[in-house]
């Protein structure tokens, strides 16, 4: 059925992204904040757009796409990233030279777009073709800085680790179909229920391939090495854009692909998430503990988040679909926490390095005596990563972890709680910079840019609300993963139904 209707929300963020793009184009001289404004209005708009869909009949699009409460989950998060992002851009870009300001907003609008229909799709091509959409936008972000050198190579290296990862991929897609006789994800569960049982080579290969290529766009080790470059060099908002929105795409097409597509041959895969899991959680972290420059650190510290939530994929393949459900609602509710965190960090950075100039964690010296408030933020933002009880760190990472246990998941679970201790190592020193030390130059207090500061405020009350009050965060995970398993119920039927 084609109901055009069911892309409503994307259509106005495609058409505000054009509209700011042309605006640059034939009125050169409109001011560029401006259109980080009419950016963040446009988000707003689609927001309210996808919130219209929540709690609807799921409905298809030609058996391509897919509108139900989990596509809307993400619609409402990229939505919400894309307005954070496009505020926090417009101090930060008025300092910077040679950047095209509408393709920046254009761009963050069409990769947030890209991330609903990879949240949607039930098709292996369609699923494919957004995963590039919102990979080639990233790439042009990342090198938006055209005039920096560091900005240049970061873009320059992610192009080509991403092209490898997409082409691998893309052979696993090929496996897959040639496997199975169709690209639907629904058609693919019952070609490998109807099956002999044992194992096929080509659908083992193209499963690790698959494996590989996601494994590439969340940054799980040991496909990470794009990830400290890249953040290093993208600027600070668009660093704060890849270590969220990125993420919440690559664990969209995942969840959806492995709890339908792949459901059935579960014993195939559920291994390797395990072992890449407790491999991602242990290289972020320890590696990040040498890390002397902000934005690697985030890097290397998103990276060990990643190995948590990779636990969930896993026990989706070891349980059945209460587990699933258990485990996907932990998943979502945790990205929820993880991206109001990450915001609210970038936020509070932002507005000190504009101030300072300095990415580096020496940069933050002595933040508490000359912005306390800046301080504060990042201490709230570093505890709850840590996973620290009245943060949202504390209460999300909790239901991930609840969720994803089961017999075979239960070490690497315990290894998650230990990683969790020696994350907080190394954002105990970021703190003591920031308390311990006298500020480097003028240590006169300043003030912050009005929009900066509230964009902090308004996500520092969001990490301890969810923190405190985690109950309606879940709730809506819980509603966001139900039509997962309501299929993946109807899928384990047939299989039992088939042997």
């Amino acid at each position: 059925m084609r109901d055009y209707a069911l892309f409503v929300p994307e259509y106005i963020a495609c058409g505000v992204a054009l509209l700011v793009i042309a605006i640059e184009l034939f009125a050169p001289k409109f001011r560029k904040d401006v259109l980080a404004y009419l950016t963040a209005l446009g988000a707003l708009a689609w927001f309210g757009a996808g919130l219209a869909f929540l709690d609807r009949d799921p409905k298809s699009y030609q058996g391509l796409f897919l509108s139900d409460d989990f596509t809307s989950f993400f619609r409402l998060l990229a939505a919400g990233i894309v307005f954070v992002v496009a505020l926090m851009s417009a101090e930060f870009l008025k300092r910077q030279r040679g950047v095209d300001h509408g393709e920046f907003y254009g761009l963050l609008l069409v990769a947030g777009s890209a991330m609903t229909i990879m949240a949607g799709a039930t098709e292996l091509l369609t699923a494919y073709l957004a995963l590039e959409v919102l990979s080639f936008s990233l790439y042009i972000l990342v090198g938006i800085l055209k005039r920096d050198l560091r900005s240049n190579e970061a873009s320059l290296k992610y192009i080509l680790l991403g092209a490898f990862s997409s082409a691998l991929f893309l052979y696993g897609l090929s496996l897959v179909y040639g496997s199975a006789g169709t690209s639907s994800y629904a058609g693919i569960a019952e070609a490998y229920a109807r099956r002999d049982s044992g194992l096929d080579p080509a659908v083992v290969v193209g499963l690790m391939l698959i494996l590989a290529g996601v494994g590439f766009k969340v940054s799980a080790a040991p496909f990470h090495m794009w990830a400290p470059d890249a953040y290093e060099g993208a600027p600070l908002p668009i660093t704060a854009f890849l270590s969220t929105l990125s993420k919440a795409a690559g664990f969209a097409l995942i969840l959806r692909l492995f709890s339908s597509a792949f459901v059935t041959d579960a014993e195939t895969w559920r291994w390797a998430f395990l072992a890449l899991a407790a491999l991602t959680m242990t290289v972020g972290n320890l590696i990040a503990i040498q890390q002397k420059n902000l934005k690697r650190l985030v890097a290397y510290s998103s990276i060990g988040q990643v190995g948590y939530m990779l636990i969930t994929i896993a026990a989706l393949g070891y349980g059945d679909a209460q587990v699933g459900l258990n485990a996907t609602s932990g998943l979502l509710v945790h990205l929820i926490g993880y991206i109001v965190t990450t915001l609210a960090l970038f936020s509070a950075l932002t507005a000190a390095v504009n101030r300072t100039g300095s990415e580096e964690i020496a940069g933050l010296r002595g933040l508490a005596e000359t912005q306390p408030f800046l301080a504060l933020v990042v201490t709230a933002s570093l505890f709850s990563f840590a996973g620290l009880p009245f943060f949202a760190g504390f209460a999300t990472k909790l239901f991930l972890l609840q969720g994803a246990t089961t017999d075979e998941t239960i070490w690497v679970v315990a290894l998650a709680v230990l990683n969790s201790f020696i994350s907080l190592y190394y954002y105990l020193m970021v703190i003591r910079q920031m308390y311990l030390f006298d500020p480097v130059g003028d240590a006169s207090r300043y003030r912050v840019q009005p929009v900066l500061w509230g964009l902090a405020a308004v996500l520092l009350v969001g990490i301890l609300f969810i923190g405190m009050y985690p109950g309606p965060a879940f709730e809506l995970s819980e509603r966001a993963a139900r039509p997962l398993f309501d299929a993946a119920s109807a899928a384990a039927a047939a299989r039992v139904q088939a042997h």
